[in-house]
Protein backbone atom coordinates (compact mmCIF):
# COMPACT_ATOMS: atom_id res chain seq x y z
CA UNK A 1 0.00 0.00 0.00
CA UNK A 2 1.60 3.37 -0.70
CA UNK A 3 0.52 5.37 2.21
CA UNK A 4 2.60 2.42 4.24
CA UNK A 5 5.73 2.31 1.94
CA UNK A 6 5.74 6.32 2.16
CA UNK A 7 5.23 6.23 5.99
CA UNK A 8 8.05 3.50 5.77
CA UNK A 9 10.35 5.86 4.07
CA UNK A 10 9.64 8.59 6.43
CA UNK A 11 10.26 6.49 9.51
CA UNK A 12 14.09 6.90 9.82
CA UNK A 13 12.96 10.94 10.09
CA UNK A 14 13.28 13.69 12.08
CA UNK A 15 13.87 15.20 14.71
CA UNK A 16 16.16 16.78 16.95
CA UNK A 17 19.07 17.91 14.56
CA UNK A 18 19.02 20.96 16.47
CA UNK A 19 19.63 19.42 19.75
CA UNK A 20 23.05 17.62 18.63
CA UNK A 21 26.40 18.58 19.13
CA UNK A 22 28.51 20.56 16.04
CA UNK A 23 30.17 18.06 14.16
CA UNK A 24 33.71 17.20 14.84
CA UNK A 25 36.62 15.11 13.59
CA UNK A 26 35.06 12.21 16.22
CA UNK A 27 31.42 12.56 13.76
CA UNK A 28 33.76 11.79 11.10
CA UNK A 29 34.37 8.66 12.39
CA UNK A 30 30.71 7.26 11.01
CA UNK A 31 31.07 8.28 7.17
CA UNK A 32 30.59 5.45 4.93
CA UNK A 33 27.60 3.94 3.64
CA UNK A 34 25.09 2.75 6.32
CA UNK A 35 22.15 0.13 5.69
CA UNK A 36 19.35 0.88 7.89
CA UNK A 37 16.61 -1.63 8.83
CA UNK A 38 13.03 -0.26 10.51
CA UNK A 39 10.80 -2.19 12.32
CA UNK A 40 7.20 -0.97 12.70
CA UNK A 41 5.89 -1.65 16.33
CA UNK A 42 2.46 -0.14 16.16
CA UNK A 43 0.96 1.78 13.12
CA UNK A 44 -0.17 1.58 10.00
CA UNK A 45 3.56 1.05 8.43
CA UNK A 46 5.05 -1.54 6.43
CA UNK A 47 6.21 -4.13 8.88
CA UNK A 48 9.91 -4.37 7.79
CA UNK A 49 11.38 -1.52 5.65
CA UNK A 50 15.63 -1.34 4.24
CA UNK A 51 17.02 1.87 3.77
CA UNK A 52 20.11 2.68 2.40
CA UNK A 53 21.84 5.83 4.60
CA UNK A 54 25.24 7.98 3.30
CA UNK A 55 27.39 10.09 6.21
CA UNK A 56 30.07 12.28 5.73
CA UNK A 57 31.79 14.16 7.83
CA UNK A 58 28.24 14.06 10.15
CA UNK A 59 25.91 15.11 7.36
CA UNK A 60 22.89 11.97 6.92
CA UNK A 61 21.87 11.92 3.78
CA UNK A 62 20.01 8.77 1.11
CA UNK A 63 22.55 6.66 -0.65
CA UNK A 64 20.79 6.55 -3.61
CA UNK A 65 18.07 8.22 -5.53
CA UNK A 66 15.56 5.27 -5.44
CA UNK A 67 13.34 6.15 -2.18
CA UNK A 68 10.40 7.20 -3.75
CA UNK A 69 11.12 11.23 -3.68
CA UNK A 70 12.38 11.22 -0.38
CA UNK A 71 14.65 13.38 1.38
CA UNK A 72 16.27 12.62 4.70
CA UNK A 73 18.58 15.55 6.13
CA UNK A 74 20.14 14.29 9.57
CA UNK A 75 23.63 14.80 11.63
CA UNK A 76 25.89 12.40 13.96
CA UNK A 77 26.94 13.82 17.18
CA UNK A 78 30.46 13.50 17.71
CA UNK A 79 29.33 10.73 20.33
CA UNK A 80 27.68 8.90 17.91
CA UNK A 81 23.59 10.96 18.77
CA UNK A 82 21.87 10.47 15.81
CA UNK A 83 18.64 13.16 15.24
CA UNK A 84 17.27 13.00 11.17
CA UNK A 85 14.45 14.41 9.59
CA UNK A 86 12.41 12.62 6.57
CA UNK A 87 10.18 14.25 4.17
CA UNK A 88 7.71 12.64 1.39
CA UNK A 89 5.10 15.16 -0.17
CA UNK A 90 3.63 16.45 2.61
CA UNK A 91 4.44 13.56 5.23
CA UNK A 92 7.55 13.75 7.62
CA UNK A 93 8.69 12.08 9.93
CA UNK A 94 11.59 11.85 13.00
CA UNK A 95 14.38 9.29 14.04
CA UNK A 96 16.99 9.14 17.00
CA UNK A 97 19.26 7.44 18.47
CA UNK A 98 22.49 6.35 18.54
CA UNK A 99 25.96 4.74 16.41
CA UNK A 100 28.89 3.03 17.07
CA UNK A 101 31.88 2.34 14.71
CA UNK A 102 29.65 -0.58 13.20
CA UNK A 103 26.15 -0.46 14.29
CA UNK A 104 23.61 1.66 15.82
CA UNK A 105 19.94 1.84 16.68
CA UNK A 106 17.52 3.89 18.15
CA UNK A 107 13.69 4.50 17.14
CA UNK A 108 11.42 6.19 14.81
CA UNK A 109 8.14 7.89 14.77
CA UNK A 110 5.55 8.96 11.77
CA UNK A 111 3.39 11.59 13.40
CA UNK A 112 0.38 9.53 14.43
CA UNK A 113 0.46 7.10 12.05
CA UNK A 114 3.50 4.39 13.00
CA UNK A 115 6.32 3.96 15.39
CA UNK A 116 8.77 1.81 15.50
CA UNK A 117 12.95 0.71 16.20
CA UNK A 118 16.00 0.47 13.85
CA UNK A 119 19.00 -0.91 13.57
CA UNK A 120 22.28 -0.02 11.41
CA UNK A 121 25.53 -2.08 10.07
CA UNK A 122 28.09 -0.02 8.40
CA UNK A 123 28.49 -1.89 4.91
CA UNK A 124 31.48 0.59 3.73
CA UNK A 125 33.22 3.45 4.89
CA UNK A 126 32.71 5.03 1.71
CA UNK A 127 30.42 7.63 0.70
CA UNK A 128 28.03 7.22 -1.84
CA UNK A 129 28.14 9.93 -4.48
CA UNK A 130 24.07 10.07 -5.11
CA UNK A 131 23.22 13.95 -5.52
Amino acid sequence: MLIKSAAAALALTAGLVSSLPAVSSEARGYNGTWTVQLVTESGLCDSRTTVSLSVRDGNIRLASLDEGGATVTGRIGEDGSVGLTVRRGGASGAASGRLQASSGAGTWTVSSLCSGRWTAQRRSTRVAQAD
